[in-house]
């Protein structure tokens, strides 16, 4: 019983050793850098609807292109979440978008100067099953983990998804690096990096879908019901049981409070990953290898300091570190305004990958502590739902800020006030809760 515990968790990480390929290298590292210096023309690019016509340039449309995905999954997570509790289908949908995710990733390949439409479609979709997977995902948290090792299984979660982007990123800079003795041009060493990144995310997640188990629900008389259910009927459910889901988080004022602090530090973080690239490319003007180089180290310092963070969170308690995260957060950015040269870059680097990690996997294990295991997927939905609704403002508020001033700085210096928020938020969030309990005529009406 032990070794199949054992094996089913080890199944849940290698999925975040998977999927971190997309996030390293296609989302943070070097699509943003391909899309600012190859796809979009460099004297920016014309944005035409009907006859609406608004110049813009990479950054900016980088920053749209974000928030518009975040959009979309914000409207469809929490249906996807309950349907895939009602039938008992979490492994099924992780492994659709992971696989669909990854052929979109693949199609990348095929993106060269000039296709930024096609780009921004298979981005859009390879990011919108990167998301939507996710969130299947997280919701193994609680059935896989007790509250005693959410923690410390949530930080390792993470630390395999370091490792293994951090690995399979290390790989596309020795190609990219090499592509004179191994006679390609460089732009096509970055073509095939982004195509090797959809193959190791769909390769490895091959051991999830052989290994993770469908958690089953505890209750044989729903289960009952669940067998009467014809497909139709399954969206028609999913959509009630999500309402009732944000009835029932209005109702537990503890986890609505969390929810939204989260939402606004949340953005924050997401907006720094999804920007720090281009920032760097834009505002400071650095070298490519400046810019990968830095990724790179900030994914084998997350490693420990998700590790750490959890470890510690035992001892202080898990609110008292994820405040303390977010604190740290804040210096970041301040530092962030300030920098000028590539070796400030490197510094800020090693500061963002002491905290990431921790943030997110505090983050995440602090929340499934507080959820009903066998409605995990729904919960989980609504916490994607705002993730994604701050992944939602905070590219925009970016690229608006960008579009005005004409420069970055001001716009990564506003991210401090989601961070504030976040905080204040957070120190009326009580840390000694149970999970919510959901009586049987509650559960019988959705």
């Amino acid at each position: 019983m032990k070794s199949d515990k054992k094996r089913n968790i080890f199944a849940w990480y290698m999925y975040d050793w998977a999927n971190s390929a997309f996030a390293t290298t296609v989302i943070a590292a070097l699509l943003p850098i391909y899309f600012a210096t190859v796809i979009v023309p460099e004297n920016g690019w014309v944005f035409r609807f009907v006859n609406i016509e608004i110049p813009t340039n990479a950054t900016t449309l980088w920053a749209f292109l974000a928030g518009a995905t975040a959009l979309f999954v914000f409207i469809t997570a929490p249906i996807l979440g309950a349907i895939a509790d009602i039938s008992e289908s979490k492994k099924k949908f992780l492994m659709t978008f992971c696989f669909g995710g990854s052929l979109f990733t693949i199609l990348l390949f095929f993106s060269q100067s000039g296709d930024v439409w096609m780009t921004i479609i298979f981005f859009f979709l390879a990011n919108t099953c990167f998301i939507s997977a996710n969130i299947f995902y997280d919701a193994f948290l609680p059935h896989i983990a007790s509250k005693s090792e959410i923690d410390q299984i949530s930080g390792r979660g993470y630390a395999y998804g370091y490792l293994g982007g951090g690995l399979q990123f290390l790989i596309c800079i020795i190609l990219i690096l090499a592509h004179k003795q191994i006679g390609i041009e460089k732009t096509m060493a970055v073509r095939i990096s982004l195509l090797f990144s959809g193959v190791w995310w769909a390769g490895f997640s091959l051991i999830t879908l052989l290994f993770l188990k469908e958690p089953e629900n505890d209750k044989a008389s729903f289960q009952q019901n669940r067998r009467s259910i014809n497909s139709l009927a399954y969206l028609r459910i999913g959509v009630s049981r999500t309402w009732n889901t944000i009835l029932k988080a209005k109702a537990h004022r503890n986890l609505l409070i969390f929810l939204i602090a989260f939402m606004f530090y949340n953005d924050g973080i997401h907006t720094v990953i999804r920007m720090a690239t281009i920032y760097g490319k834009d505002e400071l003007g650095l070298k490519n290898e400046t810019l990968m180089g830095t990724l790179l180290l900030v994914q084998f310092i997350g490693i420990g300091g998700a590790l750490l963070f959890s470890k510690i969170s035992r001892t202080f308690g898990t609110k008292r570190i994820l405040i303390f995260i977010l604190i740290l957060w804040l210096g970041i950015l301040c530092y962030a305004y300030l920098i000028t040269s590539a070796l400030d870059f490197w510094m800020l680097g090693i500061a963002v990958g002491f905290v990431l990690g921790g943030s997110q996997s505090i983050s995440r294990s602090y929340y499934g502590a507080m959820i009903p295991a066998d409605e995990s997927a729904e919960f989980f939905g609504f916490y994607s739902v705002f993730a994604k609704l701050s992944a939602i403002w905070g590219p925009f508020v970016f690229g608006i800020i960008r579009q005005i001033t004409g420069t970055s700085r001001l716009a990564i210096l506003s991210l401090v006030g989601f961070f504030i928020i976040g905080i204040v938020l957070l120190c009326f969030v009580r840390e000694d809760t149970a999970p919510l309990q959901l009586g049987g005529d509650e559960r019988e009406r959705s």
